[in-house]
């Protein structure tokens, strides 16, 4: 199975490519730690480097001084032998001992890293087929987090930007000083959240819940990505974390809860088709098109086309229950319903019954879509 761009390598990419973190370069060594979690992986690693390396010269110099000064053109012969009790008890207690001595730090580290209790805040964090969605469960409000990267960029047909497959819609915004506590699901597949600077790796497994933390320690952006291969778009699923100082952040979750008040979408209005349309284009960009494609043909063999598509153009009924339910027959086509809104359903639908080749002139109205989520409630 092959996956574009990033997929396997994607871990060696962010910690060994030349990128600028903070002013400081990433290109020799990990990226530079911004929590406490990070600062004591950064400093468990690079004890380990230095006990490692410490050892491999040691015996390096041993074996070389043995070849140079034992050797058969100096009058030496090799002696037969069969046991040392000494030698067999050091090279036995000497790796214990080394082993005991690596064990203590890093069973601290781990311990560390779940003691996720004394929270400040909780993100609820859910993996897509490919997106995040982030919950502030404290404020009860979330958004999903697109890959920004323009698709002319990554058809080689525009000039590539600065943060190439790394850059989103919506980054996850939160304040400095403060301990976040992330519970980790997933919708599909298994994925996984990582961001180096943070410290943070963990999986997002469908039906269970995972939780880790981290303290921001100063106001910066923070990236990283999806390090699981959880299919064809793998590479394409970054994260963003937007770390703020406490008095930004205060004015940011202001703003935002405002702006998501005075445009929440009433369920009763009724809708023109030109305005469905348009709603229903955008929703497609963000979530449909890495499948189905702009041009609604699909991928062959794996994703169907929309593009004169019997569903499309067949019952309105049919078409609602399989982007709202999913499709049994194939997996690989979600259910929507726990994912957008009334309206988003909607308009998605009625764009694709009257887009490409499809002209069905019929529109969905966000209240058939409330009939059918109260149905299925």
């Amino acid at each position: 199975m092959s996956c574009p761009r990033l997929c396997g390598s994607s871990a060696a990419w962010l910690i060994l490519n030349s990128t600028a973190v903070h002013g400081q370069s990433a290109a020799l060594n990990l990226q530079a730690p911004a929590t406490s979690l990070a600062r004591m992986e950064y400093d468990l690693h690079t004890m380990l480097l230095l006990v490692t390396g410490a050892i491999f010269l040691l015996v390096l110099a041993v074996m070389l001084y043995a070849i140079v000064r034992h050797r058969k053109s100096v009058g030496h012969e090799a002696k037969p032998f069969h046991e040392n009790t000494t030698v067999e008890i050091i090279w036995t207690v000497l790796p214990l001992l080394i082993l005991l001595a690596i064990a203590w730090p890093a069973t601290r580290a781990v311990l560390n890293q779940k003691s996720t209790h004394g929270e400040d805040m909780t993100i609820r964090i859910t993996g897509y087929q490919w997106k995040w969605r982030y919950d502030y469960l404290d404020d009860n409000f979330g958004f999903v987090s697109h890959l920004a990267t323009p698709r002319a960029a990554m058809a080689a047909t525009a000039v590539r930007p600065e943060h190439y497959l790394l850059e989103v819609d919506e980054p996850l915004v939160l304040p400095t000083g403060r301990k976040v506590r992330l519970l980790l699901t997933a919708n599909d597949v298994i994925h996984s959240w990582w961001v180096p600077q943070l410290g943070i790796k963990q999986d997002a497994i469908p039906g269970f819940l995972r939780d880790a933390w981290f303290m921001v320690d100063k106001p910066g952006i923070y990236r990283g990505q999806c390090s699981e291969l959880c299919g064809k778009d793998h590479g394409f699923m970054p994260i963003v974390v937007d770390a703020r100082s406490p008095e930004d952040y205060a004015r940011w979750r202001t703003a935002r809860l405002q702006q998501l008040a005075a445009s929440a979408d009433d369920p009763s209005k009724v809708w023109s088709l030109a305005a469905l349309r348009e709603r229903g284009e955008k929703v497609y960009g963000q979530n449909c098109l890495p499948c189905h494609q702009a041009s609604g043909k699909g991928i062959p063999g794996n994703f169907p086309a929309l593009d004169g598509s019997p569903i499309v153009n067949g019952d309105k009924a049919a078409h609602i229950r399989i982007v709202f339910h999913g499709s049994q027959r194939n997996p690989a086509m979600q259910a929507w319903g726990k994912q957008l809104s009334d309206t988003e359903i909607a308009a998605v639908i009625t764009y694709e019954r009257n887009a490409w080749g499809n002209h069905t002139g019929q529109l969905v109205q966000p209240a058939e879509i409330r009939a059918v989520r109260g149905g299925s409630g």
